[in-house]
């Protein structure tokens, strides 16, 4: 029988380690790190929004526009005119029907409230909610 010995070290060598695929690792996750933000789609400006009991969890595909509580549409950070929110609805529902969500503070005039769920009507939008948050018992 044929007896099997172990690698032993060259004379005052050490053993190597190899840190490539580790290398490999981190990169990728530092990769996908700064990717991730840019799938997450926000309105740009925190708004304090208004409660409601029948408050629902948002839908993952969805158009989200915000109105502050100074009167300015929101959309992805820059600020669009109540005119240009039929144009924006338009052109992100025109290739999938997906729903548009709106982000209003609780101190916004409700007349701009109306305008803007109109522009989004008119552009095509089939389904247009407020977003609230959840009471609390």
């Amino acid at each position: 029988m044929k007896r099997i010995e172990r690698p032993s070290l060259a004379a005052g060598g050490s053993p190597e380690i190899n840190l490539t695929p580790v290398l490999d690792m981190v990169f990728i996750l530092l990769i996908f790190f700064i990717v991730t933000p840019v799938f997450v789609e926000e309105t740009g400006v925190e708004v304090k929004k208004p409660t409601a009991a029948s408050a629902e969890d948002l839908e993952k595909h969805s158009l989200l526009i915000a109105v502050t509580e100074e009167g300015r549409i929101m959309y992805g950070g820059p600020e669009i005119a109540l005119n240009g929110v039929r144009a924006l609805v338009a052109r992100e529902t025109q290739e999938q029907s997906m729903p548009v969500i709106l982000f209003v503070d609780r101190k916004a005039d409700s007349g701009l409230l109306v305008d803007v769920i109109d522009e989004c009507k008119l552009a095509g939008a089939k389904n247009v909610s407020v977003a609230a948050e959840e009471e609390t018992p």
